[in-house]
């Protein structure tokens, strides 16, 4: 059964990559979602603003911490930051390592929105028709996962920026209470005072998602449309201590632009983020572009993604700032034709999503998946059903987050690098969990 599961079949539907017995499983389930309102609908208290006015506007950063020497990157940071740091990522990783059971979150992805004001071929994470988060169920996604000892919280979309106030109150009330918070956005509503605010808020990283420099139709996540947001960014990132980095997607159709924007990141000195385009891995009823779309990798196109790879990899052994370890590149090769392998996927175990309504599931691919795994407060993963699914799922997934919660999963590799760290006083993060 576990062959039949993991092999290959070139002759299943393009819409979904799941073979069809394991997508019949999370999509044929009928669940309720509890209709029944709270008797009192709480919300998110209203931000101080400014926390910091001798921040605002366009002020010139403090010389320390600015690049130096010919070195693009971040010479040092504060010890508030790296405080933060320890708190969002290493506190919890103990306690999840201590104490029993399975179900100790580390990092979630709170859905604040699932509207998006872009519509990139490749994406099928937006529902321009799904309201967004409430304040009462964000607040109460909040209080529940500071209860479970999760410190990692990640704003997802959609566009998360939409409603940028509403952000902005999510970003103050968790960075409050210890959270290490993550914003991505396709920088469209990036406006200097939106920045500001978040970085007043305590925001502790961008992702800033770009997979071409000029915008067109098929990739409208475009550098050259947001330029003048970007470099407030940049600038401010130095006023803050928050890190920005470029999220960007390879498809069939940028692979000049991934080497574009690898360059333009250095030269700034922030640092990227990759991954290998993929058509979902199960059917999103919403998703528009599952026939015929021009940024689906194709045999053909391997040879010329296996060359943007492995400039990828020279450029992060030089010395270039990458998320993604040159072994998680390399593997990118193996994922593209259908040869990864497990790799102890940690989701609904140290992370999960809530979904806008509340509800609960394991991972980002899965959100459509109708299996009831519970709401917010109220979980309800079963490991021996995780267990049978990711046997299917790890060999069509590509998380670069998830896939680095797995392999750190590993008291030796962890304590390795924050050694490594630690001698460095932990200024200017030097090299992957794996190197």
């Amino acid at each position: 059964m576990r062959n039949e599961l993991t092999q290959i079949d070139e002759e299943k539907p393009t819409h979904y990559r799941l073979t069809p017995a394991v997508h019949q499983v999370l999509t044929t389930a009928s669940v309720e979602r509890p209709s029944v309102q709270p008797a009192v609908r709480l919300m998110l208290p209203e931000p101080v603003w400014p926390q910091f006015p001798e921040k605002l506007g366009d002020i010139e950063p403090d010389p320390k911490y600015l690049p130096k020497n010919g070195n693009p990157y971040r010479p040092r940071v504060s010890v508030p930051i790296i405080h933060r740091a320890m708190r969002g990522w290493l506190v919890p990783y103990l306690r999840s390592r201590l104490l029993a059971g399975e179900f100790h979150p580390i990092v979630a992805y709170l859905f604040t929105e699932f509207k998006c004001n872009l519509a990139c071929q490749y994406c099928w994470a937006f529902d321009n028709r799904v309201k967004g988060m409430t304040e009462d169920t964000a607040l109460r996604a909040i209080n529940w996962l500071h209860e479970t000892g999760c410190r990692v919280l990640a704003l997802m979309g959609g566009e998360v920026l939409l409603r940028p106030h509403f952000a902005h109150k999510v970003v103050y009330y968790a960075a409050k209470k210890g959270f290490w918070v993550y914003v991505p956005t396709n920088g469209r509503l990036m406006r200097p005072d939106v920045i500001d605010r978040l970085g007043d808020a305590g925001v502790a990283t961008i992702n800033l998602a770009v997979d071409s420099v000029e915008d067109r139709p098929e990739l409208p996540k475009a550098l050259v449309p947001i330029r003048p947001y970007f470099d407030y960014l940049i600038k401010k990132q130095y006023v803050y201590g928050y890190s920005v980095f470029f999220n960007i997607n390879i498809t069939r159709i940028n692979l000049d632009d991934v080497k574009q924007l690898t360059e333009i990141a250095h030269d700034v000195g922030i640092a990227t983020d990759y991954h290998i385009n993929e058509s979902p891995m199960m059917e999103h009823g919403h998703f528009k572009y599952a026939d015929g779309n021009s940024t689906f990798i194709t045999r053909e196109d391997w040879p010329r993604i296996d060359e943007t790879i492995n400039w990828l990899i020279e450029k992060n052994r030089s010395g270039y700032k990458m998320v993604n370890s040159v072994k998680r590149l390399e593997e990118m090769g193996a994922f593209m034709r259908g040869r990864l392998q497990e790799w102890n996927c940690r989701a609904g175990q140290n992370s999960l999503i809530i979904r806008t309504d509340g509800s609960l599931a394991p991972c980002f691919p899965l959100y459509s998946a109708t299996c009831d795994w519970g709401m917010t407060g109220n979980p309800n993963f079963d490991s021996k059903q995780l267990c049978e699914l990711k046997r299917e799922c790890q060999a069509h997934c590509f998380s670069t987050l998830n896939h680095t919660l797995a392999y750190c999963y590993d008291a030796g590799r962890i304590f390795r690098w924050v050694l490594k760290q630690a001698k460095n006083g932990f200024q200017g993060t030097t090299g992957s969990v794996d190197d």
